[in-house]
């Protein structure tokens, strides 16, 4: 599979831990034809230690592309083996996780957002992604870490690691990450969204490609971010809390396609005969 037969990501679904899995992405991949989907992120060491498992973490519906795997992880060796294992599911890019705020990720486990902090590794640990795949690679990350959040910092971290790696697309949650212990649903509410930023790299990078994410509810939204110049807009809780509003019209007004015509009712037909009762619970309450 080539990203280069598909659209290009002007709208993409986020990667959200225990909500992305493939069930959700088989709804939303019927309801809209054209977004780009991520998994949850998976940890490096999650696809090394279970050589035997893999399925259970990497597997898809063909249906499904286009997908991007966003893996997560410190260590060079388990990130080119992870890679590496990832490469025989067909994936469509694969995203370096450098945004994550959880006390998990980035305190104990010392990734995610905190990795922001090191542009230099993420650089080397880009730069070994690129080097066992043959598909695109991408950074997520915030604009800042805790008292790290100058418009100069972000900068520094962008051409660090777009000049030391292949990486020439990120994408940018508009707002920074405070690793002092706050959950991560405060971690998308209290710190506030700067999307100057986000715009500012736009002029100051112009060889890269900038995707914009963080408080973006609703499609009328993400257009308007297009026109304001973003190269490609990234939805989040919206996409999974309001799963028909935010997708249906995807195709059709951000990408300019026919309207399908899809209902709920025959979104439901579609999936109904082949789902568990998890999925049922899932899909009547969106």
């Amino acid at each position: 599979m080539g990203a280069e037969q598909y659209r290009p990501p002007l709208f993409s679904v986020a990667p959200m831990m225990e909500w992305t899995d493939k069930h959700y992405r088989t709804v939303a991949r019927i309801i809209s034809k054209h977004a780009w989907l991520y998994t949850e992120m998976l940890a490096a060491e999650t696809i090394v230690y279970q050589q035997g498992n893999l399925d259970r973490f990497l597997a898809f519906p063909s249906e499904q592309h286009p997908i991007v795997l966003q893996i997560g992880g410190n260590n060079l060796d388990n990130i080119a083996k992870a890679t590496q294992l990832a490469n025989a599911y067909g994936f469509d890019e694969i995203n370096l996780n450098c945004g994550c705020p959880s006390a998990k990720v980035a305190g104990h486990g010392c990734f995610g957002a905190r990795l922001m902090l090191d542009p230099k590794f993420v650089s080397e640990a880009m730069s070994v992604i690129a080097a066992n795949t043959d598909v695109p690679v991408s950074v997520k990350c915030r604009i800042g870490v805790d008292d790290h959040d100058s418009y100069n910092e972000l900068c520094d971290f962008i051409y660090k690691v777009s000049s030391l790696s292949p990486t020439k697309h990120f994408i940018i949650h508009s707002r920074k990450a405070m690793l002092n212990g706050i959950s991560p649903a405060d971690n998308r509410r209290i710190p506030p969204l700067k999307y100057e930023y986000y715009y500012a790299l736009l002029r100051d990078f112009p060889d890269l490609r900038f995707t914009i994410n963080g408080g973006i509810d609703c499609v009328d939204e993400v257009n308007a971010a297009l026109r304001e110049g973003a190269h490609g807009v990234m939805v989040g809780r919206a996409a999974y809390n309001n799963l028909w509003n935010t997708l249906a019209h995807v195709d059709s007004a951000v990408y300019g396609e026919p309207s399908s015509g899809l209902t709920r009712r025959q979104v439901e037909e579609k999936i109904l005969p082949s789902i568990g009762t998890h999925l049922y619970d899932f899909l009547i309450s969106y």
